[in-house]
Order: structure tokens, then sequence, then C-alpha cells
């Protein structure tokens, strides 16, 4: 069993607690008030703890940042103490929004907030992944009429190893996952999330994840 601390409580975040906690994982939420375990979307796993984000980020072996991507950095980099030694899985994308809400631009043309994290973070060890796909995606990938893609990124082998495996306790098989490499190729796919909106518009609101087919 792996301690893991979620920073951010919206449906990305937890959706990825009520599934790692199922699998037999101790799962933390970071939250803005700990007591107010209501404000988190329904359906959580009641075995799930609930804490501040600094706690949550010093208790957990692995902490995952399902926080808005155009905030994380500056967030995290203010758990730096609570992050060192830690493996950091970034699901987020950092965009800013058009009007309607869905994403217009990156906030970091030409890099990634993953390589920011990383650079901002040199003793945690970050992985970015399942940021090319809609949230429910994440823990039901089998759900899809053709099997997605969850593309991993990062300078560590034996942390996207790890990755890898938790991956596996979402429901992701291996032909599943691509590894990509290292930290910098976080922002190939973090560019992927400008097609969302456009599927979105098209389409309406429903599953989809940017796969690879070969």
């Amino acid at each position: 069993m792996t301690s893991i601390g979620i920073l951010g409580a919206g449906r990305v975040g937890a959706n990825l607690a009520g599934k790692l906690s199922v699998a037999g994982h101790r799962v933390t939420l970071g939250v803005r008030n700990p007591e107010d375990t209501a404000a988190p979307a329904a359906g959580i796993a009641p075995q799930i703890a609930f804490a501040d984000q600094r706690t949550t980020a010093r208790t957990a072996d692995i902490v995952i940042n399902a926080t808005p991507g155009d905030s994380s950095l500056d967030r995290l980099v203010g758990l730096r103490t609570e992050l060192s030694g830690k493996l950091l899985v970034d699901v987020s994308n950092a965009t800013r929004d058009t009007d309607d809400g869905l994403p217009g631009d990156l906030c970091y043309p030409g890099s990634s907030l993953a390589e920011k994290l990383q650079a901002a973070l040199p003793d945690t060890r970050v992985v970015k992944t399942l940021n090319t796909m809609l949230f429910m995606v994440m823990t039901a990938p089998e759900t899809l009429a053709v099997p997605p893609t969850a593309y991993l990124s990062g300078d560590d082998r034996n942390a996207k190893e790890t990755v890898t495996r938790l991956l596996g306790d979402l429901g992701w098989q291996p032909g599943w996952i691509e590894d990509l490499g290292g930290i910098t190729t976080a922002r190939a796919t973090e560019a992927m999330v400008l097609v969302v909106p456009h599927v979105l518009r098209r389409h309406g609101f429903r599953p989809f994840a940017v796969s690879l087919a070969s």
C-alpha cells in the first residue's frame, strides 16, 4: 500500500482519489478547508482522508498535482520543502482560457508546466501523464471504443516505472502506455490540450483521449 497525496479536490483529484483508494492505496486529498469534507465532489470513497495541501505533500510518498495548471507552479514552489525527495505526478495543463472557459493558449509556450516544475523543484522527481484526456478517462480507459494512450514524460526511469504501476491500478493496460522520454517531452503532450476545445465545441462534453494508433 502506497501513501498518495492529491493536491486539488476538483473533478480530476476526486476521480483519481476514489479509484486509487479502491485499488488499496492510502489516499489523502489536499483541500483548502480540510474540516469541510463535503466540499470535494460526491462519490469519494469514505476511507479517503482530508488535509491541508502542505500536510498532504509532507506526509505522502507520492504526490499528484491536480491543481489548476495556470497556478500550479507558484503553488507547488511554495511546497518545495515538503516535496523534496518525493515523486510528483503532474496531470495538469497550464492554459489561458477563452471567454467560453475552454483552453485557448498555453501559459508556457516553448516549454511546459512539467519542465517548469522540475526546474523549480530539483529535489523532486516529476513525471507528466494523464493530461491528454478528459478526467473520466483517467480512471476508466477501458470505456472508450478505441484504446487510449497515457503518455509518460520524466527524467527518472524508476519514477516512471512507479507511475506505470499506478496507471495499472487505474485500469491502464501496458500497451496503452507510451514513455516519450525525458521531461522536455511534456511540452508536446501539454500542447495537445489545444485540440480539446475544438473537439468539445463540435461533439459536446463526452469522454475522449488523444491516442496513438499504430
